[in-house]
């Protein structure tokens, strides 16, 4: 087996950027965000809003009132995770999102290098609010990261972790886009797509229905599934996901990208410090320098 050169691969430092949203009722989602995830106002453009914290863009709702929410089989978003510094910062979010609007609440577990919270926005994308565990506890099978989905009670982990000073300073707590998990119509063209041309390192898989991803060693920076999509063709212009942010460090790790993506016939718009293209199910992906 060869092994693939740093050429080959997207950079250590990569991060994720700001996903963006399309959305159909801006009123309603932008309220969600603020008041139920406690993100600010970074931003206005074309009356899109960014919204954060300290200052950096998490989600750009774009406005875009004339297209319908896509059928659950669809390819497209399954989850924008959202990273928190540590768990009572997580907990505050938790809280009031869960107060915001209970039902929206979609479930948790232990993944073993995480722990996990998932809710559904107003307009039907899926949200995983997290806090990472030390990296000194993660466990690795070789090139794969072990994870799991042990049980993690909401209440249990709220009497633990969120505290006063948690809720009032919430949102002066740091948080950011941790990874993107996407809807596919199968794994084999994700992991062509997303390992082999873009130049991730797959971390894990899940019995031939999941593929994890990352930069740098970590757990994963995004995953693709066919839990609701097996078989989905290209997306169609929809609401939901509208462009996936990847941050890198300099122009050279553009550059090479766009060379990989030349060598595998994926079309793409290079200006030198971005790079857009989409993936095999019309998913858009934007790489740019930090």
């Amino acid at each position: 087996m060869t092994t693939a050169s740093s050429q080959d691969l997207l950079p250590a430092e990569l991060t994720m950027g700001t996903v963006m949203l399309k959305v159909g009722d801006m009123k309603v989602m932008s309220d969600y965000y603020q008041r139920a995830l406690g993100l600010n106002i970074v931003a206005e453009q074309d009356g899109g809003l960014y919204l954060g914290r300290t200052g950096k863009p998490v989600v750009h709702l774009a406005p875009a009132s004339g297209l319908q929410i896509p059928g659950r089989g669809e390819a497209g978003l399954f989850h924008t995770a959202i990273l928190f510094e540590d768990q009572p910062s997580l907990a505050a979010t938790i809280a009031t999102a869960a107060e915001y609007e209970p039902r929206a609440f979609a479930g948790s577990a232990d993944h073993l290098v995480s722990e996990a919270f998932y809710f559904t926005d107003p307009e039907g994308n899926g949200i995983e609010l997290y806090y990472d565990k030390p990296r000194e506890l993660w466990q690795w099978d070789g090139k794969n990261v072990v994870m799991d989905n042990v049980a993690l009670p909401p209440q249990r982990f709220l009497q633990q972790h969120l505290s006063e000073a948690a809720v009032t300073g919430q949102r002066e707590a740091a948080a950011g886009i941790g990874h993107v998990h996407l809807q596919v119509g199968d794994v084999e063209t994700a992991q062509k797509f997303y390992v082999e041309t873009l130049g991730f390192e797959r971390t894990a898989g899940w019995h031939g229905q999941a593929l994890f991803v990352s930069a740098g060693g970590y757990h994963h920076h995004m995953a693709m599934n066919v839990w609701n999509s097996r078989g989905a063709g290209p997306r169609k212009d929809t609401l939901g996901l509208g462009e996936v942010l990847i941050e890198v460090p300099t122009a050279d790790d553009v550059a090479m990208l766009a060379d990989r993506l030349k060598v595998a016939g994926v079309q793409n718009h290079h200006t030198g410090a971005e790079l857009q293209f989409d993936d095999p199910w019309r998913n858009k992906l934007r790489v740019a320098v930090r």
